[in-house]
């Protein structure tokens, strides 16, 4: 028997609370899928009371992947887990979070049973994981006035409406809204901006903007910082309807630039946003870690983001 014949275990980790129930519904059946072929389910429920990290540091060789079934800020505590841990089994994901960002970018399905079939197969790429002070992020670090909509959103209205509710909420908002003053600095410029919100991403999307990184790509060793400026009200409907055609890299009031790391700061407190979950106080030091964590995706996907990375090296020897 091959070595990976032996590891037939799987450890789902689950978040209750995401979403309307699915995982807690299908678990069940979850179990059954992977029984079928020969592998064993250990779920795990992910709350205040499971020491996770502890859970990783002593999986054994029999180990052949963790599911992490949630929304991004369960696959956050997961990734984290998993790196301080030591952990380097492949991640697969099971979303179901609001916007779902980090599954978004793979074409993950939220169906059950799309879900399943990507995670009882063996297709992975390398992902880059980003670091933000001493913890880590698979996403986006967001900074800036307009967190505080995404931090007020109750969770019960995030499950019923998913990323409307974060629309809604932002309407309300929008009066309140003043512009913060940010510095930034990276290896290659540094500068002090007025801003509304700005993003470090490591992904390509944000709270459902799915174009939000024009040019950003998971595992290229570079994050996409944009920073949206303190616009006046009036040419703010201009600013949002550039964001949600793509276009958005194209505007005056937007910085958009890549660097491999940031240090951000500000004289005044900000409010911040991790994956999706509360976030760190300014000051902030962001790289990341190339290619650090195996995500388990569709073979299509694979093929792809294969096809992409030959096209980044010929570009690099190119150059």
């Amino acid at each position: 028997m091959n070595g990976e014949q032996t590891k037939n275990k799987i450890l789902l980790v689950y978040n209750p609370k995401s979403g309307n129930g699915l995982f807690k519904n299908n678990l069940d059946k979850i179990i059954r899928s992977f029984q079928d072929i020969g592998m064993m389910v250990q779920p795990v429920r992910a709350d205040n009371s499971l020491k996770l990290e502890e859970v990783l540091s002593n999986l054994d060789d029999s180990y052949r992947k963790v599911i992490a079934a949630g929304g991004d800020g369960t696959i956050n505590v997961v990734v984290n887990c998993m790196v301080k841990s030591g952990c380097d089994l492949p991640l697969a994901i099971f979303p179901a979070g609001t916007a779902n960002d980090f599954a978004s970018y793979f074409n993950i399905p939220t169906g059950i049973d799309g879900m399943i079939s990507i995670a009882l197969e063996d297709h992975y790429v390398p992902v880059d994981v980003g670091k933000y002070n001493d913890r880590y992020f698979v996403n986006v670090a967001a900074i800036g006035s307009v967190i505080d909509v995404s931090q007020k959103t109750e969770t019960g209205m995030k499950n019923a409406l998913g990323i409307m509710a974060y629309y809604l909420k932002a309407l309300t908002e929008i009066p309140s809204l003043k512009p913060v003053p940010i510095t930034v600095k990276t290896p290659e410029r540094e500068f002090t901006e007025s801003i509304f919100f700005m993003v470090v991403l490591n992904g390509n999307s944000a709270g459902g903007f799915r174009n939000l990184g024009a040019h950003s790509s998971i595992n290229d060793g570079l994050l996409d910082v944009i920073m949206f400026k303190g616009v006046n009200f009036i040419r703010l409907p201009m600013l949002l309807m550039s964001v949600l055609q793509g276009r958005h890299d194209e505007n005056d009031n937007v910085i958009y630039f890549q660097t491999e790391k940031i240090h951000i700061e500000s004289d005044i407190d900000v409010s911040t946003d991790i994956d999706g979950e509360v976030g760190e106080p300014l000051p902030l030091d962001i790289e990341l870690l190339p290619k650090k964590l195996l995500v388990n995706v569709s073979p299509y996907e694979q093929e792809q983001e294969l096809s992409e990375e030959a096209e980044r090296c010929e570009t690099e020897d190119g150059e």
